[in-house]
């Protein structure tokens, strides 16, 4: 019997990268998946037949909390035992010409999104349910780029972690965040398509290679799973030694 049979796990940005290993590892463990999307349909709908298991696909503009509202309304009723806040977007803000749009776009995808959906999920999520966070080694070093918003934004789900790991205790929840690497995913591709770009971020890796998309699922899993019952507060670092 799979581990995670007879659960369920809400998956933000779950067609592509990170969010698409992390669903198809749970769903691997027995979970069956809501699996949100905003765009790319398609890329959801692959994910969801390559897992095997009951997927509801939602759609949702995370950065919107009216969208949000409206994705949850659809799924009223329906119980949750995790919620993995996967996505995001990984943009670069020059401190001397960002314009307003990507400001905004960079601080409320990534750090309002995750906040509305883990409201609105939290009527949903039963008392000892998990909800992890993907966070980035941007949040505790500097990245080139132009990365400090993405930077701050990840400092900011980090903070949210600690701070729902104390107020959601009471309910037995656990609160935990992943934070990977430099990962090769399409969202990265173009900047590490320049040769030297992609042989800076090797070199900051200490165990020789990037962060691959399966080493921050099967994190997620861990966390998902009984062996992390009285971990709780926690950002665990998927980096090869990124930060070290």
């Amino acid at each position: 019997m799979s581990k995670l049979n007879g659960t369920t796990a809400l998956v933000t940005g779950g067609g592509r990268g990170i969010g698409r290993a992390i669903a198809l590892r749970l769903a691997a463990d027995g979970a069956d998946l809501i699996l949100h999307y905003h765009r790319n349909r398609e890329a959801a709908e692959n994910t969801a037949a390559e897992s095997g298991r009951n997927v509801t696909l939602v759609q949702a503009d995370v950065s919107s909390a009216k969208s949000i509202d409206a994705m949850f309304a659809g799924l009223a009723g329906r119980r949750l035992d995790f919620l993995i806040n996967n996505a995001g977007v990984w943009k670069g803000s020059p401190l001397g010409s960002s314009a307003e749009e990507t400001v905004d776009e960079i601080l409320n995808t990534n750090v309002k999104g995750p906040f509305w959906v883990t409201q609105y999920a939290l009527p949903l999520l039963h008392d000892g349910g998990r909800i992890i966070n993907v966070s980035s080694v941007a949040a505790r070093i500097g990245v080139a780029g132009g990365r400090s918003l993405y930077g701050a934004a990840k400092a900011a789900v980090d903070a949210l972690t600690r701070n729902w790991a104390l107020e959601l205790a009471p309910r037995r929840i656990l609160v935990n965040a992943v934070a990977p690497g430099y990962v090769a995913t399409d969202m990265t591709a173009e900047h590490f398509s320049n040769p030297e770009t992609l042989e800076r971020a090797l070199a900051r890796h200490p165990l020789g290679r990037m962060t691959g998309v399966e080493d921050v699922a099967d994190v997620v899993a861990f966390l998902c799973s009984e062996d992390a019952r009285f971990v709780t507060g926690q950002c665990i670092n998927v980096s090869g030694g990124f930060v070290i």
